[in-house]
């Protein structure tokens, strides 16, 4: 990506999207970004025209809803005439113990990781047909990859999400059109800032772990995964492991860390604080 490009990036107030938005914005590219809390989108707009970008467009919404993504998508038409790479990085996350399964937690995760990239694909995606080239780029995550303990809604929908991706990237294969799956490790953002840093392996710090992910959507490689030996070791060596294995190391070690049983209705935001 260099001077001119047109990216998108969703989900841009902090941590990896804001990151990344200003680090684009040294390249000089056109940056657009997309957020649901203004005083952060309009601060991390302010931060990408000092670091230089071209042009940048503040996008005031949730993914969650499809008029406001709509509405978006043609704000950036009607200002560039579309985009060359979008990064679909808005995401939420919890962690609740299935004892406390909760259907409305599963149902906004959904909401926001998958349908949430969904919608944006609808709508960059026939432009960029029309013109045979484009990137377009999933923040998933290693937790797809098997059910992590304590993590189910997380787990499910970043598995669904890369499923998605690797079907769209077959689909579309001769198209001109690239489809990039990003799975890093612990990056420190909002998220990870809940967690138990003891628990976190190799945890990078956000500006890390943003110019890792540029580097791979430019790349244009299919799957994106860091830090190793981190995502190498969930990748080759837990993912294809026996399921009776994995469930008894799994469980050992939800016992050992003794993970709270949290009530997920107390973690899922109320319906006007909904992710980006």
């Amino acid at each position: 990506m260099q001077r001119g490009d047109r990216v998108l990036i969703t989900g841009a107030t902090s941590g990896l999207g804001r990151e990344m938005a200003i680090q684009l914005a040294r390249r000089g590219c056109r940056v657009a970004i997309t957020g649901r809390r203004r005083d952060r989108l309009d601060e991390a707009a302010s931060a990408a025209r000092q670091a230089g970008a071209s042009d940048v467009i503040a996008l005031h919404g949730s993914v969650t809803d499809d008029a406001a993504v709509r509405a978006h998508a043609q704000a950036i038409r009607d200002a560039w005439g579309g985009v060359d790479v979008v990064i679909l990085n808005a995401g939420v996350g919890d962690s609740v113990h299935g004892t406390a399964f909760s259907a409305e937690n599963y149902r906004w995760t959904f909401d926001t990781n998958v349908l949430g990239a969904c919608r944006w694909i609808e709508q960059v995606l026939p432009d960029m047909l029309a013109r045979g080239s484009g990137v377009i780029a999933g923040i998933s995550s290693p937790a797809g990859w098997r059910g992590f303990p304590g993590a189910g809604s997380y787990s499910a929908s970043k598995a669904a999400l890369t499923t998605l991706l690797e079907s769209l990237r077959v689909d579309l294969r001769g198209s001109g059109v690239d489809v990039v799956t990003v799975c890093p490790g612990f990056i420190r953002s909002e998220i990870t800032d809940r967690n138990d840093p003891k628990e976190m392996i190799q945890l990078l710090d956000t500006a890390d772990g943003a110019r890792r992910i540029l580097r791979g959507i430019e790349q244009r490689r299919r799957v994106v995964h860091f830090p190793f030996p981190l995502t190498w070791i969930i990748r080759y060596v837990i993912r294809p492991m026996p399921g009776w294995l994995y469930d008894r190391l799994a469980s050992r070690y939800l016992r050992r860390t003794k993970k709270p049983y949290v009530d997920a209705s107390a973690l899922t935001p109320p319906p006007g604080d909904r992710a980006a």
